[in-house]
């Protein structure tokens, strides 16, 4: 005999789910696992852990608050778009004053976490890169110009920096290498989803770049990007911040990327586009594991 769940138990689960969905975690996963390989590539050796599990605490809390203001502001575009029209706010599921609550007791508790347990400079980058990407980009950018990705993209760039400056205080040219990757990366990793969901844009008067110049520019620039991000990618090794081996996995990992890239520009079929945004998803992960493995393989032979 089937056991009947309670209620008040289905309530409470329906309800922590519209708040978790509310933080964007498939986002917020990527940022935080980005930051977590800036802060063990900072450590020279053994990770100081009071750094690393309060950094990592308050930089995701920043990011689930900055995510839930986005779905605040886009409440009313995200309703008009098949990919947000199930939102936890366009729904119903959360009212826009217990949102705001949400998000604000998140990025407040992350940044007092940040200031006291952590350092200053980690919590004022993090604070800047909130506004950033919930003010600046979803505000204004977003529907201003249709290289808002481009410059937005500075704000999810930042999350390896902030790892960074979480364990050794300070920012280097080794932590704005790895933030001019992701900064690279974004642009043909957002567009080639734009292609396939430029309808949902455009119902939504939102002028992303397939929108307003076409499809074709968009798939031009997504090979464009990929060959920049394929050249941006070797920075770690010109700069003697990586080995041999993250020289492999970069040259084949972004090889792959371009031609992803190549093939929806010469090509193209339908669904690619989403393939091709997944394998960008792919491609980051691997290429910053590629780069901690050849960090600590380097440690343990020295």
């Amino acid at each position: 005999m089937a056991r009947t769940v309670p209620a008040h138990v289905s309530n409470w689960s329906q309800h922590i789910g519209d708040y978790y969905e509310l933080c964007k975690p498939r986002v917020v996963m990527l940022i935080v696992f980005t930051a977590i390989i800036g802060m063990l590539l900072a450590a020279p050796g053994v990770v100081p852990i009071g750094p690393f599990v309060f950094g990592t605490l308050g930089i995701t809390l920043m990011a689930a608050s900055a995510a839930a203001v986005n779905q605040i502001l886009d409440r009313q575009a995200d309703a008009r778009m098949a990919r947000t029209s199930k939102r936890p706010i366009v729904t119903g599921h959360i009212d826009t004053p217990r949102a705001i609550i949400f998000a604000a007791v998140l990025g407040a508790s992350g940044l007092g976490i940040l200031l006291e347990l952590v350092n200053a400079l980690t919590a004022w980058l993090t604070l800047i890169t909130l506004i950033g990407y919930a003010g600046i980009y979803t505000l204004y950018l977003k529907r201003a110009t249709p290289q808002n990705i481009v410059i937005g993209g500075a704000s999810g760039a930042a999350p390896p920096l902030l790892g960074w400056a979480a364990i050794t205080g300070e920012v280097n040219i080794d932590a704005v290498v790895l933030f001019l990757i992701i900064f690279i990366w974004t642009p043909p990793h957002f567009w080639a989803l734009a292609i396939e969901r430029y309808t949902e844009y455009a119902d939504a008067d939102i002028p992303m770049l397939p929108v307003t110049h076409g499809v074709e520019h968009t798939r031009t620039q997504v090979l464009v990007y990929s060959i920049i991000l394929f050249a941006v990618s070797l920075l770690p090794f010109l700069i003697g911040m990586s080995g041999w081996l993250y020289l492999v996995a970069a040259v084949g990992l972004s090889g792959w990327f371009v031609f992803h890239a190549a093939r929806l520009k010469f090509a193209p079929y339908p669904g690619l586009g989403m393939r091709t945004f997944g394998y960008s998803i792919v491609y980051l992960m691997a290429l910053f594991l590629a780069l901690l493995v050849d960090h600590y393989l380097a440690l343990f032979i020295a």
